[in-house]
């Protein structure tokens, strides 16, 4: 097994503005694992808020590199239990995890969702983000899309926004990005209309949920606070719902079993993404049939995506049909 990896940069279509900061571009790693003439392709990107460099995971992949090449071709479950051996970061970790199912499946010929006995039927429907801005400008930002559901960034608590977006007639949900206080948490709740909300997602920072009721009619949806599934039990009594996103999980085989994992404790579950290219969206698009919601635009935010597969158009997802997670390059 051949292992390549280089860092790109992706140009975004506008300034993504959240409450982290505003970005113009966001670099990526990309993974490509090549064995018997076919290559399966991951990725991770470079956030600054969550100290990650990706000099750092270049220098892990040499240090790793022989002894991963000169492994045989094994089940996924059994390459992943190379890779925690590995000590490397989940964003990486990610990354490799992704690349191998790619490349495992295109050997089987057969899918991720077939080997998996993934079922999908039924699909849920992607949101479409809208950058911090006026509410005026976010209301036209709807307004001139063919998207039909929203996840509108906030940078603090402003009920003259919630009036609006509440009274826009869209479908929308709120993503705080860990700006809201205790107080803005507990004002929304007593909103009689904030239930038409699909969600609220990570409303402050980690570890200050206890405030929340999960029975006040809003979804609450926890992000960061999530950082593994042993975080599940001390989530259940306050927050509803989940947001898996591969890179910070770990990949496709820990998010596997966390989906299970969270269902049982009767969680709804979102997957959730970064500003990714098509490489990083369509192994997140491979889960959908197991969720309740998406948020998978990031490949749609980019100008320069240099890889294909399944893909968001309009919130609906189009899963390939092509061996593995059906990834290829442009």
């Amino acid at each position: 097994m051949e292992l390549k990896f280089r860092i790109r940069t992706l140009q975004l279509r506008e300034t993504f503005s959240i409450a982290y900061g505003s970005y113009h571009s966001r670099d990526v790693l990309s993974v490509e694992l090549a064995h018997a003439g076919h290559s399966g392709y991951g990725e991770c990107v470079e956030i600054d808020y969550y100290g990650i460099r990706l000099q750092d995971f270049v220098n892990s992949l040499h240090a790793i590199q022989a002894s991963l090449e000169n492994r045989s071709i094994v089940h996924p479950s059994g390459f992943y239990t190379f890779l925690l051996s590995q000590n490397l970061h989940p964003f990486l970790r990610s990354a490799l995890d992704c690349a191998y199912w790619d490349l495992f499946g295109k050997l089987e010929h057969q899918s991720f969702a077939r080997i998996n006995g993934i079922i999908n039927h039924q699909l849920p429907q992607s949101t479409f983000t809208i950058s911090i801005a006026p509410p005026e400008k976010q209301l036209t930002a709807m307004k001139n899309s063919a998207w039909q559901k929203f996840k509108v960034k906030c940078n603090g608590y402003h009920p003259e926004q919630i009036e609006l977006l509440l009274n826009s007639g869209y479908e929308i949900a709120l993503d705080a990005n860990a700006s809201f206080t205790a107080q803005d948490c507990i004002s929304l709740q007593h909103h009689p209309a904030a239930g038409q909300l699909l969600y609220v997602e990570q409303p402050m920072e980690t570890g200050h949920y206890q405030i929340l009721k999960k029975n006040c009619g809003i979804i609450w949806m926890a992000d960061e606070d999530l950082q593994n599934e042993a975080s599940l039990p001390a989530l259940r009594p306050y927050y509803n719902a989940i947001n898996i996103k591969l890179m910070k999980c770990g990949g496709l085989t820990p998010a596997l079993d966390l989906i299970r994992k969270a269902r049982a404790l009767d969680f709804k579950i979102m997957l959730g993404c970064m500003t990714e290219s098509s490489a990083g969206i369509s192994a997140a698009c491979t889960l959908a049939g197991l969720v309740d919601f998406a948020d998978l635009d990031g490949a749609n935010l980019i100008a320069n995506d240099y890889a294909q597969g399944s893909f968001v158009e309009n919130g609906h997802i189009h899963l390939s049909e092509m061996p593995g997670l059906g990834i290829s390059l442009r």
